[in-house]
């Protein structure tokens, strides 16, 4: 079954045509819109709708001629229907269903946390069920049980901003770019690494959940009460990347003990940064257990998650029909 896979859940617009045949995803593109919305140091709602407008049709043509695939031999179609932003989500459910009635074909609301949470699959090695996953893209952070596809039990999750939120807010508290995660990252390489110490939220309490608020507020009082120079900036970045890191991990540890899980699948935006990726290979070479993460350019927001996700689905028999929804908020719990 070829899946043509629609993401617009924010600010990049991606598509990916998957063959479940072949198991092999067969093209992919993605248009970020980083550049529209670094000036203002985050994303604009109303801005990222228009422009999924604007290039989501455009984007569909140009992936299926340049891999020679014609519309008709799409088979079924997958979208990112929650959660989001609400208006970016109805412009890629509202062109995926109409394309679905115009060529005949089944499509399906895909969960965005579902995709970033099956993008492994797309790798070799490829983890098995059941597995542990840690997701931590800009909105959300989570540690979920996964027993298999559509059985999910959220062990943790943040009672506040995402990690991916707090790496963008405290780029914008010192003057960095957006988005926030890579330009912390390259500054913290020039980062004292004895130079301050920031508390990691919610590792003292025995729980799963997560809070990144107070080691903003902690970033930010330090910031302003020091010479603000390039080191102190530099000093500050590493020692907040190193502050949610720690935290990731010793989350990722407690969750692997108290599930006995011995795989651990790490997906999202966050799930790219290399001295995390670094810490989780120490921690489950200590403790017998294996991680899997997707090629890097999968674990940001794009459309082979979704193309992948949904022809799970629409070959296990699932489908809408017409008409469409979308849901800005959405919990993995819900799914079946």
């Amino acid at each position: 079954m070829r899946v043509l896979g629609v993401e617009t859940s924010c600010d990049e617009t991606g598509v990916a045509i998957y063959d479940s045949q072949q198991c092999l995803l067969l093209g992919h593109a993605l248009y970020s819109q980083i550049d529209i919305h670094a000036k203002y140091g985050g994303v604009v709602p109303e801005l990222a709708s228009r422009d999924h407008v604007r290039k989501l049709i455009p984007l569909i043509k140009k992936l299926l001629n340049e891999n020679h695939i014609s519309p008709n031999e799409i088979e079924g179609i997958a979208y990112t229907a929650g959660p989001g932003l609400i208006g970016a989500l109805l412009v890629g459910a509202a062109v995926s269903r109409s394309l679905a009635w115009a060529w005949q074909v089944p499509a399906i609301g895909v969960h965005h946390m579902e995709g970033h949470l099956l993008a492994a699959m797309l790798e070799e090695p490829t983890p098995a069920f059941p597995f542990l996953a840690l997701l931590v893209s800009g909105g959300h952070t989570q540690l979920i049980q996964v027993a298999a596809m559509g059985k999910y039990t959220v062990l943790g999750e943040s009672v506040d901003d995402a990690a991916g939120e707090a790496f963008d807010k405290i780029a914008k508290l010192l003057g960095l770019g957006y988005p926030g995660g890579p330009a912390i990252a390259q500054l913290a390489t020039h980062g004292n690494p004895d130079a301050f110490h920031f508390p990691r939220p919610m590792t003292q309490c025995s729980g799963l959940d997560f809070s990144f608020s107070g080691l903003k507020t902690s970033v930010l009082t330090t910031w302003r009460n020091q010479e603000q120079n390039e080191q102190t900036r530099a000093d500050i970045a590493r020692a907040f990347e190193e502050a949610v890191i720690d935290t990731l991990a010793i989350k990722c540890r407690r969750a692997i003990q108290q599930t006995g899980l011995t795989r651990l699948v790490v997906a999202g935006g966050v799930g790219a940064n290399q001295r995390l990726r670094t810490r989780l290979a120490q921690l489950v070479d200590k403790m017998g257990t294996s991680v899997y993460y997707p090629r890097p350019i999968f674990c940001t927001d794009n459309g082979a998650m979704i193309a992948y996700a949904g022809a799970l689905r629409l070959m296990a028999g699932q489908s809408e029909p017409l008409g469409f929804s979308a849901y800005p908020r959405w919990s993995m719990n819900e799914l079946t």
